[in-house]
């Protein structure tokens, strides 16, 4: 009976949809989406097999764990994720993050080091999702557009430069986790000029396509016509790297194993994967999200599907995932507009694993640097920075941080950065917040800064109104106090009262409700009154639970700006009604 009486509630279906959006997008799918899911599915799930097998060898793991880490996570973000067009799967960053933190580890052999990777992914994924429930996703709104702009367009070029080796032939390793400088002095070791030549006639090739018409599948096409290619002239011979043997079998469902002494060793690695992998896709999630406009990425929900994806994905053998910047930068350009894309992308990849291995031994890899370069070309914007610079030069400032730390240090410690160069602006700014003098429109009962209508304004000796435009905490109450006491000192004359035009201040924390106090009584001994209007109810509360009220004198509340500023100058209130609400408005 209680499920039944659960069913027929209204606000039952929105929270289902909520916690699995697959259920509000697809009854509302196009047919006209279908061609770019699959385009983008297929494009995307090519990329995954060479993609997932060289971050697997990052991570220190068998190539065949990538392709494991491509597959499950994906699907179960495709029902759970808000983003339409993350692609979910094994990224470098995560890979290199777990390479490390296991490194640190005393590890007996291989079976070990593989059953604590598969581990670690149960272990971050419970960590995401406690954070989902917990609704901690609220940290992502400390990356501001600025920020993401700036990651977005340092992570791009990072992520160009990573493919550059493919691009030459060039046989060296690249390490993920460094800057950009540290990528150029490695990568330029050898260059074969046949992989040079097919990678550089690939990238023509694609921006081609792009320029005949938009939604020609360009990637995919591109991809095909390089197996074909490699195929019949034998590129191997003339020293183009190919993809190779793909290990065969999708994973077995398997219990994720762990010697239980060691989960305190795994916690840092566990809590800094979570973090960093929720930052990574919310941020590249975020970036997309502005692009299309048509859906809203929760950050909450997408702890939840990233977190849940992790879990699930253990029982399949997958090491840690996330949402990668390259792959989601493809998805997009190839078309995707759905979660459909994911799961074409998984359908590839698993039957690939099952069957396909042969048709992709001869893709070289050159073609897929290619893809991924002209992808993250259109990730980096110049207009936003351009526009910041001729408005905004704070906010320039922070972009153009996060941008220079991200390209010379790195892609986590960037973005990690710019959040605290936000916050740090962000308590600049409330600690000056904007404060302005009031005066009477002429022939209203209105008032405006005198700054900025001059004209229209006039002001009476007897009275200075102020509004300011913040919440009054501990770390302005000093700047507040400051500046009424200097605007009462450049008066020409002393005023018989203060009225703080109170809406704008939505709290006041207890550091300056004892300020208030104190520079109350220091005022009273001068002869000025301190009156308040339009106090809303939030700061009317507090007031009232702190005693400030009685210190004051409810008499000297009031719900309009021009009915305080009558009874300074004892004039008759401009309503006898209103007047009565005022004195009994607290």
């Amino acid at each position: 009976m209680a499920i039944e009486i659960l069913l027929t509630q209204d606000n039952f279906l929105p929270m289902f949809k909520k916690r699995i959006p697959i259920l509000a997008w697809l009854p509302n799918y196009k047919k006209e989406w279908l061609s770019g899911d699959i385009s983008a599915g297929i494009t995307v799930g090519v990329m995954l097999i060479p993609q997932g097998m060289a971050y697997a060898m990052i991570a220190g793991l068998p190539p065949v764990f990538g392709l494991y880490a491509s597959l499950i996570p994906q699907i179960v973000y495709a029902f759970l994720g808000t983003s339409r067009q993350l692609a979910v799967g094994p990224v470098a960053m995560d890979s290199l993050l777990v390479a490390s933190g296991l490194g640190a580890l005393a590890i007996s052999g291989i079976d070990e080091y593989i059953s604590m990777a598969i581990f670690l992914a149960l272990f971050m994924g419970i960590i995401q999702f406690t954070l989902g429930l917990l609704k901690m996703g609220f940290l992502v709104n400390f990356l501001s557009k600025p920020v993401i702009s700036g990651f977005t367009s340092a992570a791009a070029i990072i992520i160009g430069f990573s493919q550059v080796k493919h691009l030459l032939g060039s046989n060296s390793i690249i390490i993920e986790n460094q800057g950009l400088f540290d990528k150029i002095g490695i990568t330029l070791q050898s260059i074969s000029m046949a992989t040079l030549l097919f990678g550089v006639s690939a990238i023509i090739f694609l921006k081609t396509l792009k320029l005949i018409h938009e939604k020609i599948p360009a990637a995919l096409i591109v991809v095909f016509l390089g197996i074909f290619l490699s195929y019949l002239f034998d590129l191997q011979s003339y020293g183009v790297t190919v993809a190779g043997i793909i290990p065969q079998g999708l994973p077995s469902f398997k219990i994720p194993e762990v010697d239980f002494t060691r989960i305190s060793e795994l916690l840092s690695i566990a809590l800094t994967l979570a973090l960093v992998a929720f930052m990574e896709a919310i941020s590249v999630s975020k970036a997309v999200e502005a692009k299309h406009g048509d859906y809203e990425v929760d950050a909450n929900q997408e702890l939840i599907a990233l977190g849940t994806a992790n879990m699930i994905g253990s029982f399949f053998q997958s090491y840690p995932t996330t949402g990668g910047l390259s792959r989601t930068a493809v998805n997009d350009q190839a078309g995707a507009r759905s979660g459909i894309a994911a799961f074409i992308s998984a359908l590839i990849v698993g039957l690939t694993l099952l069957f396909l291995t042969p048709l992709f031994y001869y893709l070289p890899n050159t073609i897929l640097a290619a893809i991924i370069m002209v992808a993250v070309m259109g990730l980096i914007d110049l207009d936003y920075p351009i526009a910041l610079y001729r408005n905004r030069k704070d906010e320039f400032l922070l972009l153009a941080a996060t941008f220079t730390l991200t390209l010379i240090i790195g892609i986590k410690e960037g973005i990690l950065l710019g959040m605290l160069f936000s916050l740090l602006l962000l308590v600049y700014r409330t600690s000056k917040p904007h404060l302005a003098i009031l005066g009477r429109i002429k022939g209203t009962d209105y008032f405006k800064n005198i700054d900025r209508f001059a004209d229209d304004v006039e002001r009476n000796e007897k009275v200075i109104i102020v509004r300011f435009d913040s919440q009054l905490y501990f770390g302005n109450k000093d700047y507040f106090k400051r500046e009424l006491l200097r605007i009462i000192e450049r008066s020409t004359a002393m005023p018989e009262a203060i009225i703080i035009k109170a809406e704008p201040i939505n709290y006041i924390d207890s550091s300056a409700m004892f300020m208030l106090e104190s520079l109350i009584e220091e005022l009273k001994h001068k002869g000025i009154k301190v009156l308040f209007s339009n106090v809303i109810g939030p700061t009317r509360d507090i007031i009232q639970k702190t005693g400030l009220l009685e210190n004051i004198g409810k008499q000297h509340f009031f719900v309009n700006t021009i009915d305080a500023y009558n009874y300074v100058l004892n004039q008759s209130p401009s309503n006898e009604i209103q007047r009565k609400i005022s004195l009994q408005a607290l």
